[in-house]
């Protein structure tokens, strides 16, 4: 049995075209690479606050993710 060594979280809802979960603030992820690319593709509820992907292990943050630069819900 494999362990959910990554936990991708926010202090907000995460939500994303490859994250199910309504309402959910914490994911958990057995590999890096896939915790990363989940992180990237996601967002938060409201807009624009921190997405993190934590070694649970550790404690060490691998990956940080705060808004763009535009929000999406402006663009034409």
């Amino acid at each position: 049995m494999t362990t959910m060594s990554y936990r991708i979280e926010s202090s907000h809802p995460i939500v994303g075209p490859l994250i199910s979960g309504i309402n959910s603030t914490v994911h958990y992820i057995a590999d890096r690479a896939i915790a990363v690319v989940l992180a990237a593709k996601s967002e938060t509820l409201p807009f624009g606050k921190e997405i993190r992907v934590v070694h649970q292990p550790t404690g060490e943050v691998v990956f940080r993710k705060t808004a763009s630069a535009i929000d999406p819900s402006l663009e034409a």
